[in-house]
């Protein structure tokens, strides 16, 4: 701890940048780096040395699904307050924007990024001079760059005995064993190899058989499994991956001690998608009732097999990376332990994909309709799939096994809207890809159609426009030949936005018209205004003003019939835009109050906002100064509500130069 929180100070000179202070502690899984690294954070900010707090990111290297640096810097973003509309489009955007946030910060800001098992995990989010402050852990020797290292080793002998004994006292102060056993406590600690997750384990096991003695579990533990096989040929005692050999006779013991409903969720626990779960989620993986899945889950947590992470609105279990790789050991070598597994994760994964449809029938609700019952309003909605996102993303990659392709591709379908509103296109490329792979093996035309359809839109909202261009021509194609009509109303509808963005703009008002005509036809008047609408942006960007005006009156009126308020603010507020165009400035400002009045009644705070920057700027082009500068400030309220500080400032901005 020392020579970390040394290499952590402040240098003496404010001014110096140089050497960039990137930190890596390093060793074998299991032996507390994590832990090392999160109490040096919590010393080097007691003491002032960063004040702008610590960030911390779990790149869970060794997992099968790592943490990659584009997932890790949206997790950043997040962090350091660029999220949702601010968030930019493209990975090469939001790179910069985290670069350009941190140079901002003159508060110093210790980045922790734990769990890196190779570069490109963590090359990418490394800030650029050396005002900030980098400490990395990995079982691995980081040397991409100059980086001070610190190897940690095993505890040696007195520590562990330390460690085992200070356990067994702070539970009962009259546990005397250590103090009578102390040959078989040094022998215990030597089978744990000094490791502290591995004694720190021994000890939940001697506290739960509080009156049975210290060499009962050294017996225990000897015959789990031959000692000789404890350590590889160079007697490292750590595999390829940087695993610890020694602990697997440890977690077998303490397996077989367990109860077999506790032996049961521990190892289906070690199945579930994402680093940590929700109990509920839990239950849903066991098939078991919340509160007795909750007790077995703190009994596992008493066995120090799972750790409790307190959250917001109560408590999601987190696995070690190394007891879960044993957990999956243990159902792989059993064929009817593979079964029971199997069935586990169809359970969690219809679970996910049915909240995840309840929370985007919330997110998509519109009044009038049927009211969904699971979440009460957007904001928790939102926040649900906010703390499950990353068990998301990983469950729908389970789609590459057909046995779970269908309920994949369907908890894909149900994301797409959640991820469009949260900016996280890369995610939505990640299981849009899955679902249309899992679709095409299974053979189902139309899941396949609708897949490439939504791949079609993160490809556009990245820049990738010849993608998208495709992935939509592939799915109004499929969704023809299956004869889907209201499906491929929507593939032209995407097509034709694409289209749109190449700059293709005949071809986009074809296939924006060819979808009204479809929309029409199958008398869907939501889907027709939705066409109509961005047909009339393309008709203004082909200088065709007066039509533009009557496709944005249009959409109006079919938004207004399908009592789709928000839709009626969106086309309002484009048909102020065209009137502008059109060279109609009165009509238009009446038009934009209109749309203002929508979107704020609906909370559609960031369309507001650019609602009244519009209107600010017809003012100002009518020189109407005071009412501009009153729209600017009031377009910066409101994308102060919808988390758009960068927008906010800059209507402020506008507002100040006016004169």
């Amino acid at each position: 701890m020392r020579r970390l929180l040394d290499h952590l100070a402040p240098t003496p000179d404010p001014t110096n940048t140089l050497p960039f202070l990137i930190s890596a502690v390093t060793g074998m899984g299991g032996i507390g780096k994590t832990a090392l690294a999160i109490e040096a954070a919590h010393q080097a900010c007691s003491r002032g040395w960063f004040p702008g707090g610590p960030l911390f990111v779990d790149l869970r290297g060794y997992d099968d699904n790592p943490v990659t640096a584009e997932q890790a810097v949206l997790a950043l973003l997040d962090a350091l307050g660029i999220r949702g509309p601010n968030l930019p489009n493209t990975m090469a955007r939001q790179y910069d924007a985290y670069r350009n946030r941190l140079a901002q910060r003159q508060d110093r800001i210790l980045l922790i990024l734990d769990n890196v098992s190779d570069p490109s995990q963590f090359l990418p989010l490394l800030p650029e001079g050396g005002h900030h402050a980098v400490l990395i852990t990995s079982r691995d020797r980081p040397d991409s760059l100059t980086i001070r290292l610190m190897g940690l080793e095993p505890l040696d002998k007195g520590d562990s005995a330390a460690l085992v004994a200070d356990a067994l006292r702070n539970a009962d102060e009259l546990d005397d064993r250590p103090v009578r056993e102390p040959a078989a406590l040094h022998e215990l600690t030597a089978l744990c190899g000094h490791l502290p997750l591995a004694l720190q384990i021994a000890a939940a096991m001697l506290r739960r058989r509080r009156h049975r003695d210290i060499a009962s579990l050294v017996s225990d533990i000897k015959k789990s499994d031959d000692p000789t096989r404890m350590f590889d040929s160079g007697g490292r005692g750590t595999d390829q991956y940087g695993r610890s050999l020694v602990l697997r006779p440890v977690l077998e013991t303490s397996y077989r001690r367990l109860e077999p409903e506790q032996a049961r969720v521990m190892r289906l626990l070690a199945l579930a998608p994402g680093a940590d779960t929700d109990t509920e989620a839990v239950a849903a993986l066991t098939h078991l009732n919340p509160d007795i899945a909750m007790t077995l889950l703190e009994d596992l947590a008493a066995a120090s097999l799972v750790t409790a992470v307190a959250v917001k609105d109560g408590v999601r279990w987190r696995v070690h990376d190394l007891v879960r790789a044993f957990g999956v050991g243990v159902v792989a070598a059993d064929n009817g332990l593979r079964k029971e597994g199997e069935a586990a994760r169809a359970r969690v994964l219809a679970f996910y994909h049915a909240c995840a449809a309840a929370a985007d029938d919330r997110l998509r609700w519109l009044p009038g309709r049927p009211e969904p019952q699971r979440f009460v309003d957007r904001a928790q909605a939102l926040a649900w799939l906010d703390t499950e996102r990353t068990a998301l993303v990983a469950a729908v990659q389970w789609a590459r096994e057909e046995k779970y392709a269908f309920m994949a591709v369907g908890l894909a379908q149900s994301l797409s809207t959640y991820l469009d509103w949260r900016r996280y296109f890369e995610d939505w490329i990640t299981v849009s890809r899955a679902a249309q792979e899992a679709a095409c093996r299974a053979g189902d035309q139309v899941s396949e159609a609708i897949a490439w359809d939504s791949l079609g839109n993160p490809y556009r909202a990245v820049d990738r426009i010849d993608d998208a261009i495709d992935a939509h021509t592939r799915a109004r194609d499929l969704f023809r030949n299956a004869e889907e009509c209201r499906r491929e109303a929507i593939a032209w509808n995407n097509l034709g936005n694409a289209l749109q963005a190449a700059g293709r703009t005949t071809e986009a008002i074809d296939a924006l018209a060819h979808a009204r005509d479809l929309y029409d036809a199958v008398e869907d008047r939501h889907g027709e205004a939705m066409s109509w609408n961005n047909l009339g942006i393309a008709l203004r960007t082909a200088g065709r003003e007066d039509e533009a005006i009557g496709a944005h009156t249009r959409a109006r009126d079919l938004y207004q019939g399908a009592a789709d308020r928000n839709g009626e603010g969106i086309a309002w507020n484009n048909l102020a835009i065209a009137l502008e165009t059109a060279g109609r400035a009165t009509e238009a400002m009446e038009a934009y109050g209109s749309a203002i009045g929508i979107l704020k009644e609906f909370e559609d705070w960031f369309r507001a906002g650019h609602a009244l920057r519009n209107l600010a700027l017809a003012h100002q082009d009518v020189h109407q100064v005071d009412d501009a500068r009153t729209a600017y400030l009031q377009a910066a309220e409101a994308f102060t509500q919808a988390n758009a500080p960068d927008e906010a400032r800059n209507a402020e901005y506008r507002a100040d130069t006016l004169t």
